[in-house]
């Protein structure tokens, strides 16, 4: 097995003072919303120089300014503003777009260690923390370049981190930069298997880097299902998509389970099921037209599960549990493919008519749906999610950087999706709340004596009604999570989160989420 390159984040060192001699560093990019918030911190003089640009620049407040200044590390300034932030559509990515066009900006003029000096707000009480993160997510450099270009492989040595607002102790701010530092581990990993391309990243390799990734992590376990035989018994609707790709050894699809209990007595379980399609060429239904591109990032579902719980590993949160299916495999077109018409029995025992093979992710995770369901039944306060680039109806609905998340009804009951959109908006990963009815129920049914439930119908999903939130009823009629609902005994919450337009785009890195917004709501709590 080839050892991967697997992602580093830079190391993040307090800094506690701005006058202070810091040879060590090479740049000084501050991050503010107007020039008064930095005037206790920094030297008179930067002050002077700053607002003799922004009397000579129109739109000083609206850009990156650079400066060179004596005093300063490196004798780079890098004034990168916010803009404005308290307009009703305003929110806290407006510190992390200034951060992010702030340390572009140093690494471009060739600063290898800068210092990001961030000034927080009161009206966003993270905004410190959206700031670091965007930073960070700077400095990654792509899977395929650190493997394939050595010298290329870091863009930065180390970074420092100011906070000129308030004052929390020195410890607290140490463990706000440990969070955020496991957060982008986190993100990375999902960068590297979401981006990788489609023989870099086929499932056998997304099965070795995965391994690979936990092999010295004690807290999480994994196991790796590649018997076909075992997918046909356990999980025939996988076994379906799997079948085309299957003649290829090198796209053997894989299923990955993975698991963290932390210390103490559990009082929450997350079970989570990844959609990670390597390549999708529409199977059968083949993507024509040139929509073909971009279909490598269809996996970002299953990277950003492994992502979290890369998290996990970073922080081993107390009291927690974490449960995760990583559906990996690639959707071919050839003479083994699954076809539409075709009548398969789920896991569950719901028997399903295919509509289309081109709606393969709902296929992939149905049956680990099922399987995290049965778990769940034995497991202290689960929470069940799927996470998928599914529709793309999602983005004709709500456009790209946002994910859709649609509950059931004990997830309702719980306002899951409510508690994620205030987690998303809280960290700059936002989300739109979208509502399963039973239209959606009647959509999925099939009308005739065969079959239980039809798949998909033959339209894009985009020309669609309700074409995001009908996969979400087939998702749990398909698994039987329907079973589960409020009438039951035993109510299970279940949440899909539909991340196609949030999930990043060719040429474009992924972008981890939503890693962020789920580490908000689970973890910052018992870490912070």
């Amino acid at each position: 097995m080839a050892s991967n390159q697997l992602a580093t984040v830079p190391d993040v060192n307090l800094v506690k003072n701005l006058s202070s001699p810091l040879q060590e560093y090479d740049a000084l990019v501050v991050v503010a919303s107007e020039l008064d918030q930095i005037a206790e911190f920094v030297d008179s003089s930067v002050i002077k120089h700053l607002q003799t640009f922004s009397e000579l620049h129109n739109n000083f407040n609206g850009e990156v300014t650079v400066t060179i200044m004596e005093n300063i590390p490196g004798k780079r300034l890098i004034y990168s503003p916010t803009g404005p932030i308290n307009r009703d559509f305003d929110d806290v990515r407006c510190f992390s777009d200034a951060a992010s066009a702030g340390v572009q900006k140093a690494l471009s003029l060739g600063s290898r260690s800068p210092i990001i000096a961030s000034f927080g707000s009161k009206k966003y009480r993270q905004a410190n923390l959206v700031t670091l993160l965007a930073a960070l997510e700077a400095t990654y450099v792509p899977l395929q370049i650190r493997e394939d270009v050595p010298e290329r492989k870091t863009k930065v040595d180390k970074l420092g981190f100011f906070i000129g607002q308030g004052s929390p102790h020195d410890s607290y701010y140490e463990k706000l930069i440990s969070y955020a530092r496991a957060i982008e581990c986190g993100r990375a990993v999902g960068r590297d298997i979401g981006g990788g391309d489609p023989e870099r990243m086929a499932p056998p390799r997304v099965a070795e880097y995965v391994q690979e990734l936990f092999n010295s992590s004690p807290h999480i376990k994994v196991q790796i299902v590649k018997d076909k035989k075992e997918f046909e018994k356990k999980f025939p609707l996988f076994a379906a998509v799997n079948r085309a790709a299957s003649c290829v050894d090198r796209h053997q699809g894989r299923l990955i389970f993975l698991e963290y209990i932390g210390e103490g007595e559990i009082d929450t379980t997350a079970l989570l099921v990844g959609k990670g399609i390597t390549f999708d060429t529409g199977g059968l239904d083949i993507k024509a037209g040139g929509i073909m591109a971009g279909m490598s990032y269809d996996k970002c579902g299953a990277a950003n599960v492994t992502g979290f719980f890369k998290v996990l590993s970073e922080l081993k949160p107390k009291q927690f549990k974490a449960v995760g299916v990583l559906a990996v495999a690639r959707n071919n077109c050839g003479e083994e493919g699954y076809t539409a018409d075709e009548v398969i029995t789920s896991r569950a025992g719901v028997r399903i008519r295919i509509g289309n093979t081109d709606a393969e992710g709902r296929m992939v995770m149905a049956d680990p749906l099922c399987y995290i369901k049965e778990l769940a039944l034995n497991e202290v306060n689960p929470h069940l999610f799927t996470m998928a680039t599914l529709t793309g109806h999602v983005i004709r609905a709500y456009g790209t950087n946002y994910t859709a998340a649609v509950d059931n009804g004990p997830a309702r009951a719980n306002e899951t999706s409510q508690k994620l959109q205030a987690a998303g908006d809280e960290i700059g990963d936002p989300f739109e709340i979208s509502t399963v009815r039973r239209e959606d129920f009647s959509f999925i049914a099939d009308h005739g004596e065969v079959a239980d439930v039809l798949q998909c119908n033959n339209q894009a999903s985009s020309a669609t009604s309700r074409g995001h939130q009908f996969p979400a009823a087939f998702l749990a009629r398909v698994s039987g999570l329907d079973k589960y609902g409020r009438d039951s005994n035993k109510p299970l919450p279940y949440t899909h989160l539909d991340i196609a337009g949030s999930a990043g785009d060719l040429p474009h890195n992924p972008t981890g989420r939503p890693i962020p917004a789920l580490c908000q709501m689970f973890l910052a709590d018992r870490v912070l």
